[in-house]
């Protein structure tokens, strides 16, 4: 058994493809042979999973999955626009500080050296996400979610790259940070900007795309078992449909979910125009793409729907 094999069964890791495959079905998530291919080696040859793909898809679910399957803490950094290193790794605590500074007054010490020591002690950092997934106990390696990524400013992602090179970081005060077992990092990005190819890399990439329309009707099937299966098929079939018109933000996965779960909710059993009409909010997000949607072109589109799953009945 080579070293890397070993290291799998001791940390409970899928030990194959298929187990990879298994593992997902076994949490309801719906997914292909080739992610399934390049999660199992990102878990084997300990590499970050770079996910990039539509708003969703299921990306950011692959990590939940992950934490829930492999009995690891889910650790996760929301990006966004300014997002910087004391938000994202670590900062002290001011008050606590400023409260250590004032009863070494209080008590006559005068010893600068041993005030600094005492200041800058470890029971003062604050440990945001990046830390928090540097520090863990052996074998119990955290799930680390970088989420939309695109979303920061290249300084950050410059700053990640170093990061993620070494799983290290360097507090000045105290000194460098390392992981002893690196964290499962999975990286998401919508795509709204270019990451650096030297960040890309360091991971191992896939592209999640819409699923066809078998795959997502599996997915209602297991995420909204309430919804019968007629209704399930229109729902699917409609959806799919949506996303060849060149809408402003095509319905992601997520959305259809939501989508059969109002429709449920309201004990509707098929589609028609009015129900369209009045739960279109649960499924498209821009006036201008529901407007559209509300004209003779989206009767069309339902009358088309329920035509072709007649013909293929």
């Amino acid at each position: 058994m080579s070293e890397a094999d070993r290291a799998i069964r001791e940390a409970n890791l899928p030990a194959s493809i298929d187990e990879t495959m298994a593992m997902l079905e076994g949490q309801d998530y719906v997914a292909g042979r080739a992610l399934a291919t390049v999660l199992y080696l990102a878990l084997k040859m300990r590499r970050p999973l770079f996910l990039e793909g539509e708003a969703g898809v299921g990306k950011t679910e692959i990590a939940k999955v992950l934490s829930t399957a492999l009995d690891r803490p889910l650790i996760r950094l929301q990006c966004y626009e300014g997002l910087d290193v004391s938000s994202a790794v670590y900062e002290w605590n001011y008050p606590a500080q400023m409260l250590e500074i004032r009863m070494a007054e209080a008590t006559g010490l005068d010893d600068r050296t041993a005030i600094e020591r005492s200041i800058f002690a470890e029971k003062h950092l604050i440990r945001r996400p990046v830390l928090q997934a540097l520090q863990s106990t052996p074998n119990r390696a955290p799930v680390f979610l970088i989420d939309e990524l695109d979303r920061t400013d290249e300084a950050f992602e410059a700053f990640l790259l170093e990061v993620l090179s070494d799983y290290q970081v360097t507090i000045p005060e105290i000194g460098t940070i390392r992981a002893e077992e690196p964290p499962i990092v999975v990286i998401t990005t919508n795509r709204t900007r270019e990451i650096h190819d030297a960040l890309k890399r360091r991971c191992l990439y896939h592209w999640v795309d819409y699923p066809a329309a078998e795959q997502e009707l599996d997915i209602v099937h297991r995420k909204v078992p309430g919804c019968n299966a007629e209704l399930s098929r229109q729902v699917v079939a409609y959806v799919q449909k949506l996303r060849g018109m060149d809408l402003f933000k095509n319905p992601g996965v997520a959305e259809t979910i939501d989508w059969a779960s109002a429709l449920t909710e309201l004990d509707r059993m098929a589609l028609d125009p009015e129900t369209v009409s009045d739960t279109l909010g649960t499924l498209l997000k821009y006036q201008d793409d529901i407007a559209r949607i509300e004209t003779s072109e989206g009767r069309k589109l339902l009358e088309s729907v329920k035509a072709e799953l007649a013909a293929g009945a």
